[in-house]
């Protein structure tokens, strides 16, 4: 069965264009890619993905697009058909894509009104070593959404993208893998919007290293630092200046084909194995529907 591969990149609409760009360009360690349509992207030194970020001028903040990899064109085809066929809204078809990085996909709304696009053939960036002490990215590792109805958000993911359940956090939060790391997605209840993204680091002394980069220009940390249990990845909360959150990680757990799901009981010190860290769920941004809900960005 064709199936998502990875995470190619996410696109931001943000009322305020200049302090998103400064913020990924010179507090988070991001690397701008070369564009002449307007918009702003963003790649990590540490991957060849072309860009990891995308940001343009809106009226509200939005999600303009969630971006995934496909290993072809024919797994292209065989995603959109299956997308079509769950009755989800197709923005637009298969077809050449036009922006930085080229390639052919297509791209649709989730059943809850988040745009996503599955692409195949995007031309590689350069990709290079990050070290340990490095405290930059070197590529997105997940991305965390909220949904009205996440068990059935869960299983179309799973029948339609192709993606495997890992674990699941009480009955809350589900765990999804399209590849051989613990989960690439996870869903939350909620009304219908991103969670956040997160960034793998160079071990946990490139996210430390990270953390104090990023405090140093002035940003706090919203949640940690810690160690959650499923995925046993560590974990580092901000936000940024338009208020999306972000995550500094590592170490997130590579699984095999046999992994049997397992079902982790919620407590304080399995949210956080370390227990150490600063603030909690309830610091982070409180979760609002997306203004772009089923409004395609048109770019």
């Amino acid at each position: 069965m064709s199936t998502v591969t990875e995470i190619r990149y996410v696109g931001y609409g943000t009322s305020d264009l200049a302090t998103e760009t400064a913020f990924y360009r010179d507090v988070w360690g991001l690397i701008p890619v070369p564009a002449t349509d307007g918009m702003h992207y963003f790649k990590t030194m540490g991957h060849d993905e072309h860009h990891v970020v995308r940001l343009r001028q809106t009226d509200a903040n939005r999600v303009d697009v969630i971006a995934l990899a496909a290993a072809s064109r024919a797994d292209v085809d065989a995603l959109a058909a299956r997308v079509t066929a769950s009755g989800a809204t197709i923005i637009h078809a298969p077809r050449e894509l036009t922006g930085p990085g080229g390639g052919y996909g297509f791209r649709f709304f989730t059943p809850d009104g988040l745009p996503f696009e599955v692409s195949a053939d995007v031309a590689r960036g350069a990709g290079g070593d990050v070290a340990r002490w490095d405290g930059v990215p070197v590529k997105i590792s997940h991305i965390v959404l909220h949904s009205p109805d996440h068990k059935a958000l869960a299983a179309w993911f799973v029948d339609v993208l192709g993606f495997r359940v890992s674990d699941w956090l009480g009955d809350f939060m589900c765990f999804l893998r399209c590849n051989s790391a613990h989960h690439r997605i996870a869903i939350l209840p909620g009304p219908p919007c991103l969670n956040h993204v997160a960034y793998d680091m160079q071990g946990v002394d490139g996210m430390m290293r990270g953390i104090h980069q990023v405090k140093q220009a002035g940003v706090d940390i919203a949640w940690g630092p810690g160690r959650h249990t499923a995925g046993n990845n560590t974990f580092s909360y901000f936000v940024t200046p338009n208020g999306f959150a972000v995550e500094y990680t590592s170490e997130l757990e590579e699984v095999s084909e046999d992994w049997r799901p397992q079902v982790y009981t919620p407590a304080p010190m399995v949210m956080d194995q370390w227990g150490i860290g600063v603030g909690g769920p309830h610091t982070m941004p409180h979760p609002e529907p997306d203004a772009g809900l089923f409004q395609p960005a048109g770019v």
